[in-house]
């Protein structure tokens, strides 16, 4: 269970009575322990008794932490007002039927914050399965109906918006539709499942690039140098010639972790100006990610070794990152890889297998990480040859990958 739910539980019965308040909580100036620092926002929910602290930003970021970081000033106004309930989390999903319907052409409620998912990975998350491999499952196979309308033209999801940043330069900017794509990954199985099973507006933002690697161009920040086989691997924001760095981005030299940077800025970027990215947005909520990656981390022995810790890691940081501690994290293993296989291959498919919740080897992760063994849904090549362009492998992992999902939001 997350801690989520259970602060709603411990106040269930102080609902109808923080409904009525919260309505009247101005946002107000909050402050740091020591004075430096400041922001605006408007309390959303605080538990009396572990000192959690839910606010939301104007800029419609939510923030959560210990009363202990703020000022004595505002743990003193928080206990004169007492315990408040978060509100039922917005991303709370339906479960989805075995057959996903057609959408129903209707636009979201704006009413309520977009729900944001972050895709990240290399070339098979950017997508290069084919459009015309598509139409033969559609058309000939009867595979995906909600992907068509009675006519046989694309159907499009007013409720998803999907938006693809790649190193900072925009590549689509529209509502979920095969209309007009060349090629497509798992973000439409992605969608289209997240379209149906969440009442609110959501809003797929894809992020990334190919031929990255987790053991360097995504490193993400903390991660210290090591020694493999008798040489250093740089750290986050380290290069070859300084393995350490300074913490600082490096200038006209690539760096371990740029492609994190890069990513992730972009991701913040649209975030930033939500309105021109989903027409009618006020507020956003960071409610999940997804990573489907690993191909050139089987290219290197050290990479692959580390492969597991990096992306401990990795979820771990975005979630800091993005100010989103109770988001949900799916990945999915490379289409070709087994469970029982050997070599590098193997240890980043068990590493990509270890972080699952249901696994148990890490207990936070229990309830809000998720592993899609994608090989069952692989039709043929392998993530370097982008399976051969077959449409079907994109689309059965990104459903896959997408009921993950609302089953982890439906916890």
């Amino acid at each position: 269970m997350t801690r989520h739910a259970t602060l709603s539980q411990r106040f269930l019965f102080t609902a109808a009575f923080a409904t009525v308040l919260l309505s009247s909580l101005p946002a107000r100036t909050w402050t740091s322990t020591d004075g430096s620092k400041t922001f605006e926002g408007e309390l959303k929910a605080y538990d009396a008794a572990t000192g959690m602290v839910v606010v939301s930003t104007a800029g419609g970021s939510t923030k959560k932490f210990n009363q202990d970081v703020l000022s004595a000033d505002d743990i003193a106004w928080l206990k004169s007002r007492g315990a408040i309930p978060p509100a039922p989390a917005s991303a709370a999903a339906r479960k989805l039927p075995d057959l996903l319907p057609d959408p129903d052409g209707k636009e979201a409620d704006m009413g309520k914050p977009v729900q944001v998912f972050i895709l990240m990975g290399q070339s098979n998350m950017v997508g290069l399965g084919k459009i015309a491999s598509l139409e033969d499952a559609v058309k000939t196979k009867g595979k995906y109906p909600y992907l068509v309308d009675d006519d046989g033209k694309w159907t499009v999801r007013k409720d998803v918006r999907n938006v693809f940043m790649m190193t900072f330069k925009l590549q689509h900017n529209d509502w979920m539709s095969i209309a007009n794509r060349n090629n497509l990954g798992p973000e439409h199985g992605i969608g289209h499942c997240l379209g149906t099973a969440i009442d609110a507006p959501v809003m797929i933002l894809k992020s990334c690039i190919g031929n990255r690697s987790l053991g360097w161009d995504l490193l993400p920040p903390g991660s210290e140098p090591y020694e493999f086989d008798g040489k250093t691997n740089p750290g986050y924001r380290g290069t070859p010639g300084n393995p350490k760095g300074d913490g600082t981005k490096v200038e006209g030299e690539w760096y371990a972790g740029k492609q994190y940077d890069d990513d992730v800025e972009g991701a913040k970027q649209v975030l930033a100006d939500l309105n021109t990215y989903y027409p009618g947005a006020q507020k956003h909520e960071v409610a999940g990610f997804f990573f489907w990656q690993g191909e050139k981390d089987c290219g290197s022995a050290a990479h692959a070794e580390h492969y597991e810790k990096n992306l401990v890691r990795f979820i771990k940081q975005l979630r800091k990152d993005f100010d989103a501690p109770n988001s949900k994290f799916v990945l999915a293993t490379l289409g070709e890889a087994r469970k029982d296989e050997g070599g590098n291959k193997g240890k980043v498919t068990d590493a990509q297998l270890a972080v699952d919740g249901k696994n148990g080897k890490y207990n936070e992760f229990k309830g809000n990480v998720a592993t899609v063994y994608a090989n069952p849904y692989c039709h043929g090549g392998s993530g370097n040859s982008h399976y051969g362009g077959n449409a079907e492998t994109y689309m059965d992992t990104g459903e896959a990958m997408g009921r993950a999902m609302v089953e982890l939001l439906a916890q």
